[in-house]
């Protein structure tokens, strides 16, 4: 079958997936996914969900609680493309879910309001069948709604729906392979100009990387809860890199990076890219108050770019952050149980010290969820 054909039914599977799913009922659910999923899938989820193998795990442990906790849940999509990258088929989308926090989820007490869970995701296709899937969820912006306050605040901007696309991210048609192709390389040299810092030569200086080169100066960055969005190069700089770097900061580790990397690919103005479980750096320095621990770091990170022109000026990143601060012995999840037992008791987290929290007694425990 070409090529182009087979992106558009890749895409049709993963976006009638999607649409059946905002109308299921709780037994329609097992299906559904039997129609899109091979029966073996091999889903990966963020913390606390991890490595689910199977349809009807997959419905156990992920949708059935999910149905429980937001039974009017809906998916609205920002983004949705197609392609390849390493001789696989992806597809791969982001936006977030919404629905009425009824009962609680992952511990996190119900709050009985509207609720929005953003979410990227990236799939594996093959013979139109999803074989794999992995997922992102901005479960600290649950946290957030529900009243927590886990990290410190955020330098970015925090609250509110994400910017959606300046332009169409549902790439349900053919994309013009040309502007396909100045996308996927515009991304290529600015991940190259990446590269180019080297932490103990520039420590606080990013300019080393030449962000001009590659990114509209009204470029705008949407991370996730913890970290928060910014709305130019000098925010992007003072509010995400420098800090993630001065704390991280390796370009090229001795070892071998691991995990896997996914989708590196574009269509049209929009490119994607992936990786998860990937060894990116030793922990050198403070982040987000936790002091360096010299450990090796996996991270699970996301990319959705969208170009204009000859720059950069969209990029959407799902990052599992309560993954990341597991491996620095902070349990995130405690943080908010200790809170959610001081508010029981009239204290509330901006009542704390150091943030509403105390680092020290939010060291990582052996719990189930």
């Amino acid at each position: 079958m070409d090529w182009k054909v087979k992106n558009q039914k890749n895409k049709a599977v993963v976006w009638n997936y999607w649409q059946r799913m905002n109308s299921a009922k709780p037994h329609e659910v097992k299906g559904i996914c039997k129609k899109a999923f091979d029966r073996n899938i091999n889903w990966n989820g963020s913390q606390p969900f991890n490595h689910i193998r199977g349809i009807d795990d997959l419905v156990t442990i992920f949708w059935e609680p999910l149905l429980n906790s937001f039974p009017d849940i809906e998916r609205v999509p920002h983004i949705l493309l197609g392609g390849l990258s390493d001789g696989e088929e992806w597809v791969s989308g982001y936006g977030y879910l919404t629905g009425t926090f009824v009962h609680d989820w992952l511990g996190i007490p119900a709050t009985g309001k509207k609720t929005q869970i953003n979410f990227g995701q990236f799939f594996v296709m093959r013979d139109e069948k999803i074989v794999e899937s992995y997922v992102i969820f901005d479960i600290l912006g649950v946290m957030k709604q529900a009243g927590f306050q886990v990290l410190p605040p955020a330098l970015g901007q925090e609250g509110g729906k994400v910017v959606k696309p300046g332009t169409n991210g549902i790439l349900l048609t053919e994309q013009d392979e040309l502007e396909s192709r100045k996308t996927l390389q515009l991304v290529d040299a600015m991940a190259n100009s990446m590269g180019w810092y080297n932490r103990s030569r520039d420590m606080e200086n990013m300019d080393t990387m030449q962000h001009h080169y590659f990114w509209h100066p009204d470029f705008h960055w949407m991370g996730p809860t913890g970290i928060g969005s910014t709305h130019t190069i000098e925010e992007f700089k003072d509010f995400h890199q420098r800090p993630w770097v001065l704390g991280f900061g390796d370009r090229e580790i001795d070892e071998k990076p691991g995990g896997r990397f996914m989708g590196y690919y574009a269509e049209g103005h929009f490119g994607a890219l992936g990786i998860w479980d990937s060894k990116f750096s030793l922990h050198h320095g403070e982040y987000q108050g936790v002091a360096g621990t010299q450990k090796m770091m996996t991270l699970r990170d996301f990319d959705w770019y969208r170009r204009e022109g000859d720059y950069l000026i969209q990029n959407w990143i799902p990052i599992d952050l309560i993954d990341l601060f597991m491996q620095m012995d902070i349990d995130l999840f405690d943080r908010m149980h200790r809170q959610h037992e001081l508010r029981k008791r009239g204290i509330n987290w901006w009542d704390l010290p150091v943030n509403g929290f105390d680092p020290s007694a939010s060291k990582l425990s052996a719990r189930k969820f």
